[in-house]
């Protein structure tokens, strides 16, 4: 059972479309204390499990480009207080 005080919320537009959703961070950290990956809910749909890969932002589902660089962003957002 995923730990709720960790989830946060995330909202953005990307082409027009705004987006608002949820984050929930993986108990398992990389080397330099970040989530590894991070299972996400964009408009009350799955949007999939982002990771952090090779300096860039992956999802496990085929999602465009762009929506993926905004999540990505919006989770850096939330880690860089």
């Amino acid at each position: 059972m995923p730990s709720e005080e960790k989830i946060f919320d995330i909202s953005f537009e990307a082409d027009g479309t705004k987006y608002t959703g949820w984050v929930n961070p993986s108990d398992k950290l990389t080397d330099s204390g970040m989530p590894a990956s991070f299972h996400v809910v964009l408009n009350d749909i799955s949007f999939g499990y982002v990771s952090y890969n090779n300096n860039a932002w992956t999802v496990n589902e085929d999602r465009p480009e762009e929506l993926i660089k905004q999540v990505g962003k919006a989770i850096e957002k939330h880690y860089a207080v």
